[in-house]
C-alpha cells in the first residue's frame, strides 16, 4: 500500500464524500506487517518510564501488541466501548473542514498506507504506524478523548474566524508533541513524540529545546517546523486542566486578542514564560547551514 504521496486536493476514486475509504486490511503484504512490528517492538521497549501512564494504558487496553497492522475495525469496537471513537481509514492528509468534522463527531482520521522499510526514523506523511501507534492509544482515555472531541468542534469554529493557524499550533503543541508531568517527572503524551524513536528519546533527554509550562495563549502564538525534531515542548499539568481551559475559554476574543499580537518565533523566552528548563538550542545551531562571507 505504499505511495509516493498522500497529500490530495479531492477524495481519490473510490473515497466516500467524507473521504473515508476502505482500509483493505487484507491487502497489506507480509514486508508492510513487519515494518508495523519492527517499528512496534522497538518503540514498546523504548517508552516505559517515559510515555506517559494514560498512553501506556492505552497500548495496553487496545492490544496493540498483537502482531501485524492492527484491524480498524477490531480497533474501533474496543475503542466504541471505552469512549466512543472510531478510528476511520483515508488515502492521506485531509481537508481541514473533513478532518474537523470527522473529529467532533468522534472518528479519528487515519491513513491506511505504512512507511517503506528505508523510512523507519522519519517520514513527514503520518503514515497508519503514526496515527495508530502514536494517536489511538491516547483515544483510550476519557478525558483526553472529549478533548479531541472538543479541539474537532474548536477547529470548526476557527474556520469560520479564519483562526485556523493559531488553533493549530494548540494541536501541535498537544496531540502531536505534547508532554505531561506525572509523579514529579515529565512524560510524554503527544503522538509525534511516542511514535519516533528518536524524539522520545531527545524530547526528555537532550537538553537543546525548552520545556515551558503549558499556556494557552502562548501555545497559539508560537511557531513550529514540521521537519525537524522541537526546540519547544509544552508541559501540562494533567489532561484534566488541558481539557478544563479548552473547554472553558472563549475562544473569539482570544483569537481577536492573538491576532493582534506578534508570533513568537520558535526557541524564544519570554520573561513570563513558566521555564522548566531553558534549552541550550545546541541541537538547532549545529543544524543551521553556514553563514558564508
Amino acid at each position: 500500500m505504499a505511495a509516493d504521496t498522500h497529500v490530495l486536493d479531492k477524495p481519490p476514486e473510490g473515497a466516500a464524500a467524507d473521504w473515508t475509504i476502505p482500509q483493505h486490511w487484507a491487502h497489506y503484504t507480509p514486508e508492510e506487517h513487519r515494518t508495523w512490528d519492527t517499528l512496534f517492538e522497538r518503540q514498546a521497549r523504548l517508552l516505559p518510564g517515559r510515555a506517559s501512564d494514560a498512553y501506556l494504558r492505552g497500548l495496553d487496553v487496545l492490544k496493540l501488541s498483537k502482531p501485524g497492522i492492527p484491524d480498524f475495525a477490531e480497533l474501533s469496537e474496543r475503542l466504541m466501548k471505552l469512549t466512543g471513537w472510531q478510528v476511520v481509514a483515508v488515502p492521506g492528509l485531509v481537508p481541514d473542514d473533513v478532518f474537523f468534522d470527522h473529529m467532533a463527531n468522534r472518528r479519528f482520521v487515519a491513513g491506511n498506507f505504512i512507511r517503506r522499510p528505508d523510512q523507519l526514523d522519519y517520514l513527514q506523511e503520518p503514515d497508519v504506524f503514526h496515527d495508530v501507534f502514536g494517536h489511538v492509544p491516547m483515544l483510550a482515555d476519557p478525558v483526553f478523548a472529549d478533548y479531541l472531541a472538543a479541539y474537532g468542534r474548536g477547529g470548526q469554529r476557527a474556520m469560520e474566524l479564519g483562526a485556523l493557524k493559531h488553533l493549530g499550533r494548540l494541536y501541535w503543541y498537544t496531540v502531536e508533541f505534547g508532554l505531561i508531568e506525572e509523579a514529579g517527572a515529565l512524560r510524554i503524551y503527544g503522538s509525534g513524540i511516542v511514535s519516533s524513536f528518536s524524539e522520545s528519546r531527545f524530547a526528555l533527554d537532550d537538553p537543546s529545546p525548552n520545556r515551558l509550562r503549558f499556556d494557552l495563549k502562548r501555545v497559539m502564538r508560537t511557531e513550529y517546523r514540521i521537519d525537524d525534531f522541537q526546540q519547544n515542548y509544552f508541559v501540562i499539568p494533567s489532561f484534566d486542566e488541558l481539557l478544563r481551559v479548552t473547554v472553558e475559554s472563549d475562544f473569539a476574543p482570544l483569537y481577536d486578542e492573538i491576532m493582534a499580537l506578534p508570533d513568537i518565533a520558535i526557541a524564544q523566552i519570554l520573561p513570563e514564560d513558566n521555564v522548566i528548563t531553558e534549552g541550550t538550542q545546541a541541537y538547532a545551531r549545529a543544524r543551521a547551514p553556514a553563514v558564508v562571507g
